[in-house]
């Protein structure tokens, strides 16, 4: 199994690329499923119901969320009826909705997604180490094949994740730092890992914002309005994971396009 995902889309800038480039990915690698991280797909906070829809439409198999999930209120609309929608399983469980994970059917196999959310440096939420111990019991019964968005500030909390779940699951792959790592690695049970997949969007921008409000808020500390830097370069960060038929991974490869890194069909 080829699982091909993307991380944090942001804005528009994220939408185009998606719509420019994740069909050309899908046929030059040839995944069987594909995940897109889109908390920040609309105007760079949360998603609403018209972008799931198109994201979908271009492509992904399954949308991932994390930490801003609830930060367009017409999410509550409609992610009751958005099966293919994933956000953190550790938010406080049965007092918020959605599902923390879906389990997609592919060919002959099932393949799990599930989203997860840190706590260092993040919002409050449930135990990320426990709440993923449980799932992973439950749907061991189902499947060996189980893909988690890790959604957390710190690389050491992501690393600790995917050594604890080594050989249970079959990738760990970080957002929400918008910034790509450069240790994508297979770990020694068959558990692939990398920290940070890195963004979808503004090239020019930091972390996806206008660069000037971000230095101008270092430099006097002031309270500034970030906004999505929609008028730069564009990006997008991924990665690909090859899984062998026992739900282990035998590699995982990163992947960048912008005007550094083009993209060669």
């Amino acid at each position: 199994m080829r699982i091909l995902f993307i991380g944090d889309v942001m804005g528009n800038s994220g939408q185009n690329m998606i719509e420019e480039y994740l069909p050309r990915l899908k046929r030059k690698f040839h995944p069987q499923a594909t995940i897109v991280n889109a908390e920040n797909a609309t105007r760079g906070r949360g998603i609403n119901e018209k972008v799931y829809k198109k994201i979908l439409s271009l492509g992904a198999d399954v949308i991932t969320m994390g930490n801003h999930v609830w930060d367009n209120p017409e999410i509550n609309e409609f992610i009751g009826r958005a099966k293919k929608m994933v956000r953190p399983a550790n938010l406080p469980a049965g007092k918020v909705p959605g599902v923390g994970y879906t389990i997609m059917q592919i060919n002959q196999q099932k393949l799990a997604v599930i989203n997860m959310q840190g706590r260092v440096f993040m919002t409050p939420s449930d135990d990320p180490f426990a709440v993923a111990a449980t799932l992973i019991k439950e749907i061991k019964k189902e499947t060996n094949f189980i893909f988690v968005d890790f959604h957390a500030e710190t690389t050491s909390e992501k690393q600790a994740f995917a050594w604890l779940f080594d050989g249970q699951l079959s990738a760990v792959v970080g957002t929400h730092t918008h910034v790509q790592t450069n240790d994508a690695r297979v770990l020694p049970q068959g558990t692939a890992f990398l920290a940070d997949v890195g963004m979808t969007g503004p090239y020019d921008g930091i972390i996806g914002m206008r660069r000037e409000n971000v230095i101008e808020r270092f430099l006097n500390q002031m309270p500034t309005r970030f906004e999505v830097d929609e008028d730069g370069r564009q990006t997008l960060s991924g990665c690909l994971i090859d899984l062998t038929d026992d739900g282990t991974a035998k590699k995982i490869q990163t992947i960048q396009i912008n005007t550094d890194h083009p993209f060669e069909d």
